[in-house]
């Protein structure tokens, strides 16, 4: 069993006071909302059928600790639920953790650290070829210097900034949505495609130059509130986006390409927006060849406030009824070369990727190509039909 999927990693630091929700998988039953309470794993269906439904509730976190006081019965121990969480050698008679989310719409923010908007002009101007990436990156390092640090993302200070990178030739699109005043907010993954810890995530068999992308993920209602939040791997093929923008599609939603987990941590009086505003995301890549990448996002030096990426997702233009997980991006981009001189980095099959910060735990998966990842099979009609059967509609 992996180090990462033992409890004492697994969850954050401070675990005896956080409020933690999942998702368990019950063979012969299906889904079912949890709560992290005492060494196990407490069934919230009771109190709402879905994460998503829970999230609805005034008061989440009150009725979490209601449920926990009353009636949520225990039905598994944490610890057997994460070692079997692990795809490679799952017993799957025994239950499992899912993705802590789900009918909530999956979405991401793009290019909102400074610090990684550099690799995404490189990506573009590479038109995918990562053998050009290295001569690019000091061209443009050249240009760009440090006219970047600092700029407020939509500011009068970034228009200035853009006119003299046009009258360079150096504006980009990533510029535009990196320091100008619309954020990137995209579709990461259908509602119930992602994928939890210990699962296996997938890249494109085609994709030759491709990158884990470790985020902090929010949970936001149908009414915009923030709730709490969950780590991220937003799995990307640099490549697929560099040949074309209008790629980006493909280059982000493939099957098991969206991985979050392993709970979701509710904001109470212990933890809340101030405390992910200063989370530092730790990456730790391990290939089957022994090599080790290594790297870390701070969301202390995110260009746009989480709250802000929130209010670009939902409000007047935009309602998702089922509430989303909104992944807030990351300043980490590799290009720790792996294959040679000036190739980068890319995932190679049985990669294994741990997305860690202490005040969310440890989100860890194995790499596989995504066609030979689990099959996505159980989507928003199975879900209906199992809750209907289980009487909790």
């Amino acid at each position: 069993m992996p180090a990462t999927l033992l409890p004492s990693v697994s969850l954050p630091h401070d675990a005896e006071r956080a409020a933690l929700i999942g998702r368990l998988w019950q063979p012969d039953l299906g889904p079912t909302p949890v709560a992290v309470h005492d060494g196990g794993l407490h069934d919230l269906s009771r109190i709402a059928p879905t994460v998503s439904q829970l999230l609805e509730l005034d008061d989440p976190v009150g009725a979490v600790r209601h449920a926990l006081r009353t009636d949520a019965a225990r039905i598994a121990a944490l610890d057997v639920a994460l070692a079997n969480s692990d795809e490679a050698q799952r017993d799957p008679s025994r239950p499992w953790l899912l993705a802590p989310c789900d009918l909530q719409a999956v979405k991401a923010s793009g290019v909102t650290f400074v610090d990684s908007l550099l690799e995404r002009v490189i990506e573009e101007q590479a038109r995918g070829d990562a053998s050009k990436a290295e001569a690019i990156r000091r061209a443009l390092g050249s240009v760009l210097g440090d006219n970047l640090k600092g700029i407020v993302p939509g500011s009068a200070q970034a228009a200035q900034v853009k006119e003299v990178l046009l009258a360079q030739g150096a504006w980009s699109q990533y510029l535009e949505v990196g320091i100008g005043p619309d954020a990137e907010i995209f579709t990461k993954a259908p509602v119930l495609a992602a994928v939890g810890t210990g699962a296996d995530v997938g890249i494109h068999a085609n994709s030759a130059w491709n990158n884990p992308e470790p985020e902090v993920v929010l949970a936001v209602d149908s009414r915009g509130r923030t709730l709490g939040a969950a780590l991220g791997n937003d799995v990307n093929l640099r490549d697929f986006e560099g040949r074309s923008a209008l790629l980006l599609g493909k280059a982000k939603d493939n099957n098991a390409s969206c991985a979050i987990g392993p709970f979701i941590r509710l904001f109470d009086e212990h933890f809340g927006i101030e405390q992910v505003r200063r989370i530092a995301v730790a990456l730790r890549v391990t290939g089957p060849e022994g090599f080790v990448l290594e790297g870390s996002s701070s969301l202390a030096k995110i260009s746009r406030d989480p709250l802000d990426l929130v209010g670009q997702a939902i409000g007047p233009h935009h309602a998702y009824p089922d509430g989303l997980m909104l992944f807030l991006g990351t300043m980490f981009a590799p290009t720790q070369d792996r294959h040679g001189p000036g190739q980068g980095f890319t995932h190679v099959v049985g990669d294994r990727v741990t997305i860690s910060a202490p005040e969310l735990g440890a989100l860890e998966n194995r790499v596989v190509h995504s066609d030979q990842a689990a099959r996505w099979s159980f989507g928003i009609g199975a879900l209906m039909r199992n809750l209907a059967g289980r009487g909790l509609l």
